[in-house]
């Protein structure tokens, strides 16, 4: 038996644009198991959808990866419980595609290290900022260079904590990437990198108190919020309330706030109460990444 998880993860968090990301707590995991016949069972998010459970991306990718590897001829059983919800900005395709190519080498009963998992993924997966962190954990910087992801990670302090704020319907990435403008001024690129710069050394030097300012962005968030206008009261009333930083995750629609641990229930409490129709959910941050378990 092999049990697979991967954490949710949060990206771009403001400037850094398919940059910067950070591993949370929430998890999809999968239990693999020997069978005389393939069959898949799903729990938690997408267990209503028939079509994740027939036209199952983990399966291919497995597939595709576990018929290179070996001649074994294997069929397996494989059991999905999903936390991250789909289509949220979470990564939820992200830990699809690293626990896929991860679980394929394992059932080979080949080593597979986490850089050369990382670089596979990028088969799937071009942008580095929600894979890095679903591999390794924590917070992580990442770019690429001659089609290896090139990354430096720190470790998320657990004295600080994530409230997500998860709306009732989603932004989907391919939609959400249209509406970014063709062209930028200098003036916002210059914004872009100089914020971006500031708030990955106030991650590495813990300085939380550069966050508010650091995490502004001038290059995605405005356009792709406005999609859904009530992201922008989200961000508003999350700052006004004391988080460090509020900041869309991924292409969204998920609001991703971070805040010290002891005001966590707080701040989730105000949020809650705020956005009734929303999910709000208190997170630690995984320095982990992806954990294979035999």
């Amino acid at each position: 038996m092999l049990k697979v998880s991967v954490p949710a993860t949060s990206a771009n968090l403001g400037p850094g644009f398919d940059t910067l990301g950070v591993a949370l707590s929430l998890k999809n995991s999968v239990v693999i198991k020997p069978s005389k016949f393939h069959s898949v069972s799903l729990r938690g998010e997408g267990a209503n959808n028939p079509v994740l459970k027939d036209n199952n991306m983990f399966i291919s990718i497995f597939n595709d990866f576990y018929n290179n590897l070996t001649t074994k001829g294997q069929h397996y059983r494989f059991e999905f419980l999903n936390e991250i919800p789909i289509s949220r900005g979470l990564g939820s395709s992200s830990a699809v595609i690293v626990s896929a190519i991860a679980s394929a080498y394992a059932c080979a009963g080949i080593k597979l290290n986490k850089q050369k998992l990382l670089n596979l993924a990028l088969a799937y997966e071009s942008h580095p900022d929600n894979i890095t962190p679903a591999v390794m954990g924590g917070f992580d910087v990442a770019i690429l260079k001659d089609n290896e992801v090139r990354f430096i990670k720190k470790e998320m302090p657990n004295s600080l904590s994530a409230v997500v704020v998860i709306p009732n319907r989603p932004i989907s990435t391919a939609s959400s990437r249209k509406v970014l403008p063709y062209k930028y001024s200098k003036e916002d690129t210059v914004f872009n990198l100089s914020h971006s710069s500031l708030l990955t050394a106030a991650f590495m030097g813990e300085k939380w108190e550069v966050l508010r300012e650091a995490s502004l962005d001038r290059m995605h968030q405005y356009f792709r919020m406005k999609q859904m206008p009530e992201l922008f009261d989200v961000q508003k009333v999350a700052l006004k309330s004391g988080a460090l930083m509020s900041t869309l995750s991924g292409s969204g629609s998920t609001f991703f706030n971070m805040c010290y641990a002891n005001e966590a229930k707080r701040l989730s409490g105000i949020l809650s109460k705020e956005f009734t129709r929303f999910q709000v959910l208190t997170l630690e941050f995984d320095n982990n990444g992806i954990v294979i378990e035999n």
